[in-house]
């Protein structure tokens, strides 16, 4: 029987947590050093980077915070390269990036947002997943998790740009992993509900909207916190999930299951 507590540790790994800035990245950067990680903060928004990694070094924990355009290949590879200097090989990789999209159908979706939304969401996981896997299996695995949404799985009005990216990296995720299964490194998606982070008040406009408006399409009745996301992420990382490969991870409230 394993232990079970053990099984969700991460003691002494280094992780490398890319979006870790604010909201589902900054709280799950938290849960891997609070079970033990030694935690690389990457973001484009370097002094949010910097601040979550205080919260973690003010906590007890180790980390690190590196800026990163994820959508730059010279960016990606410059942030790579610091974060092993600093932390080691990654034994986990969360690729949490995800532009704030507008909405609007594709004949209202200007070409360059759209690549835009493509290049940070989407190639931005291939680029830091690219860089990062030559020396996670080097290091003798590890466990690389894509952050999808609910909205990879289900349409939503007015945000092709943004389901067609999520939808995209549960399908990555999968080729990822059986690519990369030799070199023991496991590869899944995290899907979240609605979560309440900057980025929904950024649609929403503010946080009491987001819950009027998207509450009520959450069975369980709420939105969810970024902590819970966490927790599933700590679970993809760590080798409670040793039997886990290309697969997805919905925690969405419900949403998927109207």
């Amino acid at each position: 029987m394993r232990d079970i507590e053990k099984s969700y540790r991460l003691d002494g790994k280094p992780a490398l947590v890319v979006g870790a800035g604010n909201g589902i990245g900054r709280a799950i950067a938290q849960a891997f050093a609070g079970a033990g990680a030694v935690v690389a903060c990457l973001d484009v928004e370097e002094n949010r980077a910097a601040e979550t990694a205080r919260t973690i070094v003010g906590a007890g924990g180790s980390a690190h915070a590196i800026r990163c355009d994820v959508a730059s290949e010279t960016s990606v590879a410059e942030a790579v390269a610091s974060a092993i200097a600093a932390i080691g090989a990654p034994r986990v990789l969360v690729n949490g990036a995800a532009l704030h999209d507008p909405s609007g159908t594709i004949v209202e979706i200007t070409p360059q947002w759209w690549n835009a939304v493509i290049a940070v969401n989407l190639t931005g996981a291939y680029l830091v997943s690219r860089a990062v896997i030559p020396r996670m299996a080097a290091a003798g695995g590890g466990s690389i998790i894509h952050i999808a949404s609910q909205m990879g799985r289900v349409g939503a009005p007015g945000r092709a740009a943004y389901t067609a990216t999520k939808g995209a990296l549960i399908q990555l995720a999968k080729t990822m992993a059986l690519d990369h299964a030799k070199d023991r490194i496991r590869v899944n998606t995290l899907s979240p509900g609605a979560i309440e982070t900057r980025r929904l008040e950024y649609r929403w406009g503010d946080m009491e909207k987001a819950r009027e408006m998207s509450a009520p399409l959450h069975p369980i009745g709420r939105l969810g916190q970024p902590d819970e996301i966490a927790l599933a992420a700590l679970y993809l990382a760590s080798d409670a999930s040793a039997f886990m490969t290309g697969s997805d991870l919905l925690i969405d409230g419900g949403y998927t299951a109207i």
